[in-house]
Protein backbone atom coordinates (compact mmCIF):
# COMPACT_ATOMS: atom_id res chain seq x y z
CA UNK A 1 0.00 0.00 0.00
CA UNK A 2 1.54 3.62 -1.06
CA UNK A 3 1.55 6.65 0.91
CA UNK A 4 -1.49 7.87 -0.60
CA UNK A 5 -3.70 4.95 -0.23
CA UNK A 6 -2.53 4.51 3.42
CA UNK A 7 -3.75 8.45 4.06
CA UNK A 8 -7.46 7.32 2.47
CA UNK A 9 -7.79 4.15 4.24
CA UNK A 10 -6.84 5.90 7.73
CA UNK A 11 -9.28 8.62 7.10
CA UNK A 12 -11.77 5.89 5.97
CA UNK A 13 -11.41 4.13 9.53
CA UNK A 14 -11.27 7.68 11.08
CA UNK A 15 -14.83 8.53 9.53
CA UNK A 16 -16.37 5.04 10.26
CA UNK A 17 -19.09 6.39 13.10
CA UNK A 18 -19.65 9.79 12.77
CA UNK A 19 -18.17 13.44 10.72
CA UNK A 20 -19.10 16.47 12.99
CA UNK A 21 -19.69 19.75 10.93
CA UNK A 22 -19.58 22.95 13.21
CA UNK A 23 -19.96 26.15 11.59
CA UNK A 24 -18.92 29.69 12.78
CA UNK A 25 -18.65 33.56 12.38
CA UNK A 26 -16.20 35.66 14.17
CA UNK A 27 -17.62 33.03 17.58
CA UNK A 28 -17.49 34.41 21.30
CA UNK A 29 -14.45 32.04 22.42
CA UNK A 30 -16.04 30.58 25.69
CA UNK A 31 -19.23 29.94 23.79
CA UNK A 32 -17.15 28.12 21.24
CA UNK A 33 -14.90 26.61 23.78
CA UNK A 34 -18.43 25.00 25.43
CA UNK A 35 -19.85 23.63 22.85
CA UNK A 36 -16.24 21.70 21.41
CA UNK A 37 -15.54 20.40 25.41
CA UNK A 38 -19.16 19.33 25.30
CA UNK A 39 -19.47 17.36 21.90
CA UNK A 40 -15.81 16.04 23.41
CA UNK A 41 -17.01 14.67 26.58
CA UNK A 42 -20.45 12.95 24.48
CA UNK A 43 -17.87 11.53 22.08
CA UNK A 44 -15.85 10.47 24.29
CA UNK A 45 -19.13 9.42 26.53
CA UNK A 46 -19.98 7.10 23.20
CA UNK A 47 -16.50 5.81 22.46
CA UNK A 48 -16.87 6.69 18.68
CA UNK A 49 -14.99 8.15 16.05
CA UNK A 50 -15.66 11.22 14.54
CA UNK A 51 -14.20 13.53 11.97
CA UNK A 52 -14.86 17.18 13.28
CA UNK A 53 -14.64 19.93 10.92
CA UNK A 54 -15.27 23.88 11.81
CA UNK A 55 -15.54 25.88 8.77
CA UNK A 56 -15.26 29.84 9.85
CA UNK A 57 -17.09 32.11 7.73
CA UNK A 58 -14.91 34.95 9.70
CA UNK A 59 -13.06 37.24 7.40
CA UNK A 60 -9.74 36.37 9.55
CA UNK A 61 -8.49 32.85 10.66
CA UNK A 62 -8.06 33.01 14.48
CA UNK A 63 -9.82 29.93 15.04
CA UNK A 64 -7.15 27.97 14.12
CA UNK A 65 -4.81 29.76 16.64
CA UNK A 66 -7.31 29.44 19.12
CA UNK A 67 -8.22 26.00 18.72
CA UNK A 68 -4.34 25.36 19.00
CA UNK A 69 -3.86 27.07 22.03
CA UNK A 70 -6.91 26.30 24.18
CA UNK A 71 -7.82 22.69 23.02
CA UNK A 72 -4.74 21.12 21.62
CA UNK A 73 -5.49 17.34 22.57
CA UNK A 74 -9.18 17.23 20.06
CA UNK A 75 -8.25 16.67 16.92
CA UNK A 76 -10.12 18.56 14.08
CA UNK A 77 -9.88 20.30 10.67
CA UNK A 78 -10.28 24.32 10.20
CA UNK A 79 -11.44 25.52 7.06
CA UNK A 80 -11.37 29.31 6.58
CA UNK A 81 -9.95 31.81 3.72
CA UNK A 82 -13.10 31.33 2.14
CA UNK A 83 -15.34 34.46 3.60
CA UNK A 84 -19.25 34.76 5.06
CA UNK A 85 -20.53 32.66 2.78
CA UNK A 86 -23.17 31.52 4.93
CA UNK A 87 -24.96 28.84 6.96
CA UNK A 88 -26.01 26.18 4.50
CA UNK A 89 -23.05 26.64 1.76
CA UNK A 90 -20.62 26.33 5.06
CA UNK A 91 -22.03 23.41 6.17
CA UNK A 92 -21.64 21.94 2.67
CA UNK A 93 -18.07 22.56 2.50
CA UNK A 94 -17.62 19.71 5.24
CA UNK A 95 -15.93 16.83 3.51
CA UNK A 96 -18.84 14.38 2.98
CA UNK A 97 -16.26 11.17 3.16
CA UNK A 98 -18.43 7.56 3.63
CA UNK A 99 -19.88 8.13 7.47
CA UNK A 100 -23.10 6.83 8.46
CA UNK A 101 -24.19 9.61 10.11
CA UNK A 102 -23.30 13.22 9.90
CA UNK A 103 -23.88 15.80 12.61
CA UNK A 104 -24.73 19.63 11.63
CA UNK A 105 -24.04 21.60 14.90
CA UNK A 106 -24.52 25.20 15.89
CA UNK A 107 -21.38 26.69 17.99
CA UNK A 108 -23.56 27.75 20.71
CA UNK A 109 -25.05 24.01 21.58
CA UNK A 110 -23.69 22.17 24.83
CA UNK A 111 -24.94 18.70 24.76
CA UNK A 112 -25.27 16.56 27.71
CA UNK A 113 -22.43 13.66 27.50
CA UNK A 114 -24.84 10.81 27.20
CA UNK A 115 -26.69 12.67 23.94
CA UNK A 116 -24.29 11.19 20.91
CA UNK A 117 -24.63 7.80 22.55
CA UNK A 118 -28.44 7.87 23.22
CA UNK A 119 -28.91 9.41 19.71
CA UNK A 120 -26.83 6.81 18.05
CA UNK A 121 -28.40 4.19 19.63
CA UNK A 122 -31.77 5.70 18.41
CA UNK A 123 -30.35 5.19 14.32
CA UNK A 124 -29.41 2.28 15.24
CA UNK A 125 -32.62 0.46 16.51
CA UNK A 126 -34.55 2.83 14.05
CA UNK A 127 -33.47 2.55 10.83
CA UNK A 128 -36.61 4.31 9.17
CA UNK A 129 -34.93 7.23 11.24
CA UNK A 130 -33.02 9.10 8.56
CA UNK A 131 -32.67 12.80 10.41
CA UNK A 132 -32.99 13.36 14.58
CA UNK A 133 -33.83 16.08 16.23
CA UNK A 134 -33.15 16.58 19.92
CA UNK A 135 -35.00 17.74 23.17
CA UNK A 136 -33.81 21.17 23.83
CA UNK A 137 -33.64 24.19 26.48
CA UNK A 138 -32.60 27.76 26.87
CA UNK A 139 -29.88 28.10 29.17
CA UNK A 140 -31.97 29.17 32.35
CA UNK A 141 -33.40 25.64 32.10
CA UNK A 142 -36.44 26.49 29.91
CA UNK A 143 -37.66 24.50 27.04
CA UNK A 144 -37.09 25.32 23.73
CA UNK A 145 -39.29 23.76 20.63
CA UNK A 146 -37.07 22.93 17.58
CA UNK A 147 -39.54 20.98 15.78
CA UNK A 148 -42.30 23.25 13.95
CA UNK A 149 -44.92 22.84 11.80
CA UNK A 150 -45.32 24.41 8.54
CA UNK A 151 -45.25 28.13 8.97
CA UNK A 152 -47.76 31.08 7.89
CA UNK A 153 -46.06 34.66 7.49
CA UNK A 154 -47.98 35.46 10.25
CA UNK A 155 -46.51 33.08 12.46
CA UNK A 156 -43.08 33.94 12.03
CA UNK A 157 -43.80 37.84 12.71
CA UNK A 158 -45.68 37.17 15.43
CA UNK A 159 -42.62 35.43 16.99
CA UNK A 160 -39.99 37.26 15.12
CA UNK A 161 -41.19 40.73 15.54
CA UNK A 162 -44.46 41.20 17.56
CA UNK A 163 -44.26 42.47 20.94
CA UNK A 164 -44.24 40.53 23.85
CA UNK A 165 -48.62 41.58 24.55
CA UNK A 166 -49.32 40.60 21.15
CA UNK A 167 -47.35 37.56 21.57
CA UNK A 168 -49.32 36.34 24.21
CA UNK A 169 -52.61 36.93 22.58
CA UNK A 170 -52.02 34.47 19.98
CA UNK A 171 -50.60 32.24 22.31
CA UNK A 172 -52.64 28.90 21.52
CA UNK A 173 -51.81 29.40 18.08
CA UNK A 174 -47.93 30.30 18.61
CA UNK A 175 -48.38 26.75 20.79
CA UNK A 176 -49.96 24.88 17.33
CA UNK A 177 -47.30 26.14 15.64
CA UNK A 178 -44.31 25.36 18.05
CA UNK A 179 -45.96 21.55 17.96
CA UNK A 180 -46.40 22.15 22.39
CA UNK A 181 -49.02 19.84 22.07
CA UNK A 182 -46.68 16.81 21.06
CA UNK A 183 -42.88 17.50 22.24
CA UNK A 184 -42.62 16.34 25.81
CA UNK A 185 -40.74 13.26 26.73
CA UNK A 186 -41.97 10.85 24.53
CA UNK A 187 -40.79 10.33 21.00
CA UNK A 188 -42.51 12.16 18.23
CA UNK A 189 -42.21 10.83 14.03
CA UNK A 190 -42.65 13.02 11.34
CA UNK A 191 -42.40 16.85 12.80
CA UNK A 192 -42.68 18.49 9.30
CA UNK A 193 -39.79 21.40 10.55
CA UNK A 194 -36.65 21.24 12.54
CA UNK A 195 -33.92 23.10 13.74
CA UNK A 196 -30.69 23.80 12.16
CA UNK A 197 -28.65 24.14 15.70
CA UNK A 198 -28.47 19.93 15.73
CA UNK A 199 -29.27 17.72 12.95
CA UNK A 200 -28.27 14.40 12.98
CA UNK A 201 -28.64 12.53 9.85
CA UNK A 202 -27.28 9.48 8.59
CA UNK A 203 -25.05 9.54 5.52
CA UNK A 204 -26.38 8.76 3.27
CA UNK A 205 -29.21 10.60 3.66
CA UNK A 206 -27.54 14.45 4.05
CA UNK A 207 -25.47 13.13 0.55
CA UNK A 208 -28.47 12.55 -1.44
CA UNK A 209 -29.80 16.11 -0.84
CA UNK A 210 -26.37 17.54 -1.48
CA UNK A 211 -26.96 18.94 1.49
CA UNK A 212 -28.13 22.35 2.53
CA UNK A 213 -29.70 25.13 -0.54
CA UNK A 214 -26.60 26.97 -0.57
CA UNK A 215 -29.29 30.03 -1.95
CA UNK A 216 -30.27 30.75 1.48
CA UNK A 217 -27.61 32.83 3.16
CA UNK A 218 -28.65 32.46 6.59
CA UNK A 219 -32.30 31.72 7.72
CA UNK A 220 -34.63 28.87 6.35
CA UNK A 221 -31.70 26.50 5.38
CA UNK A 222 -33.06 24.43 7.64
CA UNK A 223 -36.48 24.55 7.31
CA UNK A 224 -36.50 23.78 3.39
CA UNK A 225 -33.87 20.70 4.14
CA UNK A 226 -36.13 19.53 6.87
CA UNK A 227 -39.14 19.49 3.77
CA UNK A 228 -36.31 18.12 1.18
CA UNK A 229 -35.33 15.52 3.88
CA UNK A 230 -39.25 14.29 4.69
CA UNK A 231 -39.75 13.09 0.75
CA UNK A 232 -37.06 10.69 1.24
CA UNK A 233 -36.74 10.06 5.03
CA UNK A 234 -38.58 9.76 8.41
CA UNK A 235 -37.78 12.40 10.81
CA UNK A 236 -37.93 11.76 14.43
CA UNK A 237 -37.83 13.97 17.69
CA UNK A 238 -35.99 12.27 20.43
CA UNK A 239 -36.02 13.52 23.97
CA UNK A 240 -33.46 11.62 25.58
CA UNK A 241 -30.83 13.44 23.44
CA UNK A 242 -30.76 16.51 25.62
CA UNK A 243 -28.69 19.73 24.65
CA UNK A 244 -28.64 23.18 25.46
CA UNK A 245 -29.12 26.42 22.89
CA UNK A 246 -27.90 29.67 23.28
CA UNK A 247 -30.17 30.96 20.39
CA UNK A 248 -31.71 33.87 19.09
CA UNK A 249 -34.41 35.74 17.49
CA UNK A 250 -33.55 37.73 14.27
CA UNK A 251 -35.93 40.77 15.39
CA UNK A 252 -33.02 41.57 18.03
CA UNK A 253 -30.41 41.12 16.26
CA UNK A 254 -30.48 43.97 13.63
CA UNK A 255 -31.55 45.71 10.43
CA UNK A 256 -28.60 43.12 8.15
CA UNK A 257 -29.82 39.84 9.77
CA UNK A 258 -33.70 41.12 9.69
CA UNK A 259 -33.02 41.62 5.88
CA UNK A 260 -31.57 38.46 5.37
CA UNK A 261 -34.97 36.50 7.29
CA UNK A 262 -36.97 38.42 4.70
CA UNK A 263 -35.02 37.42 2.20
CA UNK A 264 -34.81 34.02 2.72
CA UNK A 265 -38.22 33.84 3.68
CA UNK A 266 -39.16 34.59 -0.03
CA UNK A 267 -36.89 31.79 -1.22
CA UNK A 268 -38.69 29.36 0.88
CA UNK A 269 -42.14 30.56 0.36
CA UNK A 270 -41.51 30.40 -3.70
CA UNK A 271 -40.09 26.90 -3.51
CA UNK A 272 -42.29 25.45 -1.34
CA UNK A 273 -45.69 27.46 -0.96
CA UNK A 274 -46.90 30.89 0.24
CA UNK A 275 -49.15 30.64 3.47
CA UNK A 276 -49.74 33.90 4.91
CA UNK A 277 -52.37 33.08 7.75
Amino acid sequence: MNETDQLVAERDQRSASLSVGIVTYKPQWPVLEATLKSLKASLDHAAINADVVLVDNSPVDDVSTWIRSSMPDFQMTVISGHGNVGFGRANNLTPKWNSPLHLVLNPDVEMDSAALQHAINFMMSNPACGLLTPAAFSPDGSRQYLCKRYPAIFDLFLRGFAPAFIRQFFAKRLDCYEMRDQIGEQPVWDPPIVSGCFMLFRGDVFRALKGFDPRYMLYFEDFDISLRASLITRIAYVPSVRIVHGGGNAGRKGAWHIWQFVRSAAKFYSTHGLKIF
